[in-house]
């Protein structure tokens, strides 16, 4: 596993950091922040792209795509695979991105207005795509199997997780690198977010904004992050001695239909996805020993996942230990699912329950067990992962602890 995100730049630091309940937003650096009414975000930290890549290929590469290649690094080296031309025809990229690259976007439009035509670089549409940040992963490992980029918002990273599960199911691949990036956090973006109400606009004490399930939420924290796994075919990864953190018991994924922006209040679409992950993991609500929640800290988003967990679970729902790790994160949109995929997996290899930091006044209507300011130490053996998207996008994964111990 690889991850880069606000709380981190590697899996120990990041989960670190999440399992203490350490927030990682803050006042914006990166860029000038004085038009905007929300002038903070979770922002990556210490991360030189031409130390990385080297001047020439950081200038032809958006952020998004860099985030995702430092990421896509470590999983490799954690992993212990090497691409060879023996097996480079059975190793699968499947690595999304909500947004994709919105800041060479941004620039190159602030380039044509003050430049004119001639002034707008060659490469924004190569460096702009979405399918940019698999194939410059295909790219740098000599990968030739299926290779695909997978945009359905903030649901992003457990469907390309899932679809790359279903890859090695049905004997398409033996190997996958499967995860999702995104680096959304420009003047853009921000703007539009805040005008639709669905950011905070706690510019005063950031670290306090992100509140997932607390009666005083008032919007999500715009983040950057990328998160990348590799998986493998049991046999062959038992084969080769593999480290092997868990195993990717069930994928579900479903649709609101309902909205462009807001969940479905019933939660009956989220619902669906949770039962379909579970019944393709083959277990019942029962053997479920944690849920890392979508949470993202808006009022409906909040409202309608506790309406859906009680739907999927019963009185099952208040007896089992629940987080949103975004509130020490903010929200990465696209690359959430995946960076939450990674923190859920290191829950259950620590056997302990990350906080939900800020669930300082818990919503009545909100009013699972969702481990407030403090994490805990439990057994976890097989977690859920939720994560659902703007245009009615639900994906879940049920995640089980290392099958080799």
């Amino acid at each position: 596993m690889g991850v880069i995100c606000p709380i981190g730049n590697s899996v120990s630091e990041a989960w670190q950091n999440a399992a203490n309940g350490v927030s990682g937003i803050g006042p914006i650096s990166n860029f000038d922040p004085h038009k905007l009414e929300n002038r903070f975000a979770g922002e990556v930290k210490g991360f030189d792209a031409e130390a990385f890549l080297g001047k020439r290929e950081a200038r032809r590469t958006d952020r998004v795509t860099q985030l995702a290649l430092y990421a896509a690094k470590q999983a490799m080296e954690d992993s212990g695979f090497v691409v060879n031309d023996e097996n480079r025809y059975e190793v699968a990229v499947v690595v999304g991105t909500g947004i994709g690259g919105i800041q060479t976007i941004f620039q190159s439009v602030l380039t044509f207005m003050e430049g004119g035509a001639r002034a707008v670089s060659p490469l924004l549409v190569p460096m702009m795509l979405p399918d940019a940040i698999s194939a410059r992963i295909s790219m740098q490992y000599g990968t030739r199997g299926p290779n695909f980029s997978l945009a359905t918002a903030c649901a992003t990273g457990n469907n390309c997780i899932g679809e790359a599960t279903e890859i090695i199911r049905r004997g398409q691949a033996t190997v996958a690198l499967a995860g999702s990036s995104e680096a959304a956090n420009v003047e853009l973006t921000i703007a539009s977010f805040n005008n639709m109400t669905a950011i905070s606009r706690r510019n005063d004490e950031p670290q306090r904004a992100s509140r997932p399930f607390d009666k005083e939420r008032d919007g999500f924290v715009v983040s950057e992050g990328a998160a990348i796994l590799v998986l493998e075919e049991y046999e062959h990864a038992k084969a080769r001695g593999a480290k092997i953190y868990a195993e990717i018991l069930g994928y579900g994924h479903t649709s609101d239909a309902h909205h462009v922006t807001a969940p479905l209040e019933t939660g009956e679409g989220a619902s669906m996805a949770m039962v379909r992950a579970m019944r393709d993991a083959g277990i019942t609500g029962e053997q479920l020993d944690y849920i890392n929640a979508h949470g993202t800290s808006t009022p409906l988003n909040d409202k309608s996942e506790t309406v859906a967990l009680k739907r999927t679970l019963g009185d099952l729902a208040y007896r089992i230990p629940i987080s949103s790790t975004k509130s020490v994160t903010g929200h990465m949109m696209g690359s959430a699912g995946s960076v939450e995929a990674v923190l859920t997996i290191m829950a259950m290899h620590n056997n302990f329950v990350p906080p939900t930091i800020n669930l300082d006044n818990p919503d009545p209507e909100c009013d699972l067990d969702y481990t407030p300011h403090v994490g805990k130490a439990r057994p976890i053996s097989i977690a859920m992962s939720n994560s659902f998207g703007f245009g009615g996008h639900n994906a879940v994964l049920v995640l089980g602890k290392n099958v080799n111990g």
